[in-house]
């Protein structure tokens, strides 16, 4: 039997430190994002918020797109794919 190939792992993504990073640049404190987020319907904590910065929580698909829309760039960016 041969083996026509593996799935190859990438290098992981620490899509927090890359948001938190985009935060910085643009100038928001973090209660900023979260009250833009809420506004815009997404419920969403600033204890939670922070957790998705640190890495100790996921963020949604919706989140991410949101977050996209807030801090004006594409979600090649968010993951890092632009740098």
């Amino acid at each position: 039997m041969v083996n026509e190939g593996r799935i190859i792992q990438v290098s992981d993504i620490n899509i927090g430190e890359n948001i938190r990073s985009l935060r910085i640049k643009n100038g928001y404190k973090q209660t900023q994002i979260v009250n833009q987020l809420q506004l815009s319907g997404y419920d969403i904590s600033t204890f939670s918020y922070n957790r998705i910065e640190k890495g100790t929580q996921n963020p949604t698909v919706t989140l991410i797109f949101k977050l996209c829309q807030i801090l004006n760039c594409d979600v090649n960016t968010l993951f890092g794919y632009n740098n």
